[in-house]
């Protein structure tokens, strides 16, 4: 299975022009660096491995994953429990950070 996955993401890879654009779904292929870098100033919900979730603006983002955000809000079981100013994230408890369309 695993090894499956990895030829189609190979194939999928080689498929892409020169330009980074895939012809299938029109989207560009960037880096993960290239798109955290994009959502510095912007909505953001950082998901820890705890469960727990911060969102905020993301100020920035170091070598370590470690992220900072301003305006932060934290929610447990998609229940607001606390509001902070200026959050540092250390790295190894992110899941994930994903952009948010507006803040809620």
């Amino acid at each position: 299975w695993y090894q499956r996955r990895v030829r189609e993401a190979v194939v999928s890879t080689q498929s892409t022009g020169s330009s980074g654009i895939n012809a299938e779904y029109g989207v560009r292929k960037q880096t993960p660096n290239e798109f955290l870098k994009q959502l510095i100033g912007r909505p953001v919900m950082v998901k820890l491995s705890s469960g727990v979730d911060y969102r905020g603006i993301f100020a920035n983002l170091d070598g370590y994953m470690n992220v900072i955000l301003e305006q932060t809000e934290e929610y447990m079981n998609g229940e607001l429990k606390n509001k902070y100013g200026d959050t540092f994230i250390r790295g190894n408890n992110v899941l994930y950070i994903s952009p948010q369309r507006k803040r809620l």
